[in-house]
């Protein structure tokens, strides 16, 4: 049985709170060799490459620490779906702010009476939301999401005009590169 620990701050400024995650994992039981750490967004998993590494390391009997949720999941819901993961990996999870230990009868049960909870308020949201929607809609206020990429049009063809690339241009206006490619294209389209 192994006992890893995982810290993450989402930026690399937060160094006290790294160091207060770093504490509390060592305290819990990890050694430096076993605490995978990294500066990255909760939303974007993909950027989290500590994380994947340590959920490929989890065997049968191991344990996976993390000082709070909110370090490893960006909600409840999500941390079921981490959780499933490392429960099918014969592993268990220890979250410390919640004193919540899957590998035992009462922390299984206290994780799944979190995860209920917030099923429930999840559910009761949508249906205020579709409420609210379709009440907007009735008094004639509901307009949808405004489409980000749309409004920073003039932005990607100024950046295209100066010879960035499609990506460059992506990343540099925080919209999708396919929206970098829809925009580029319809404006071809009129000039046609």
């Amino acid at each position: 049985m192994t006992i890893y620990g995982y810290a993450r701050t989402s930026t690399v400024e937060q160094v006290a709170g790294l160091e207060d995650q770093l504490t509390k994992l060592k305290a819990a039981g990890c050694t430096d060799q076993t605490i995978y750490k990294e500066q990255a967004s909760a939303v974007k998993m993909e950027d989290r490459k500590a994380f994947a590494e340590v959920m490929t390391k989890l065997k049968a009997g191991d344990v996976l620490v993390v000082s709070t949720l909110s370090r490893i999941a960006r909600s409840m819901i999500h941390m079921m779906e981490i959780e499933a993961k490392i429960r099918a990996a014969g592993a268990s999870i220890r979250i410390l702010d919640l004193a919540v230990d899957t590998a035992t009868p009462n922390g299984r049960f206290t994780f799944n009476l979190f995860a209920s909870i917030a099923q429930f308020e999840r559910e009761n949201m949508l249906e205020r939301q579709k409420v609210g929607i379709a009440a907007a809609k009735e008094e004639g206020v509901y307009k949808g999401r405004k489409p980000t990429a749309k409004a920073k049009a003039d932005k990607v063809l100024a950046y295209a005009a100066k010879g960035l690339t499609k990506q460059e241009i992506a990343t540099a206006l925080e919209i999708g590169v396919a929206s970098v490619y829809r925009i580029l294209a319809e404006a071809k389209q009129a000039t046609a």
